[in-house]
């Protein structure tokens, strides 16, 4: 998913605020279920980060147009990985594992059943 950064995103200085990249994380797994014709509140519950690990590899500056690629990396009974890496051009500058965890619409953790892993791998597949 392309990101155009604008002026909101920055510092003073034109630099992106390092809570923008998780923001434009969160914009791309919203944006794969909407291109996919879904959302990402499902028929039978809907996912939360449960954890996340950043790196910050390069700065993004103003005008700069990022792209937000997203790959599934491991599931568990009720959570799954996410890689999620922000390129400028062909550089990385930013990366993240994030642990997104399947909960009913009663927010009670519940298995991640076979058709919805098939929704995910067919979503996140970059």
């Amino acid at each position: 998913m392309k990101i155009r950064v604008y002026y909101e995103d920055t510092d003073i200085g034109g630099i992106v605020y390092h809570s923008k990249y998780l923001n434009f994380c969160e914009r791309a797994r919203s944006e794969y279920f909407f291109k996919n014709g879904s959302t990402p509140i499902l028929e039978n519950g809907h996912f939360v980060v449960r954890h996340l690990d950043a790196n910050f590899l390069r700065s993004a500056t103003l005008g700069d147009e990022l792209e937000v690629k997203s790959e599934v990396v491991a599931f568990k009974a009720a959570s799954f990985t996410l890689l999620q890496s922000i390129y400028l051009k062909e550089q990385k500058v930013f990366d993240m594992r994030v642990k997104l965890a399947f909960l009913t619409h009663n927010n009670s953790v519940q298995k991640i059943d076979e058709s919805t892993k098939e929704v995910l791998l067919t979503i996140f597949k970059d």
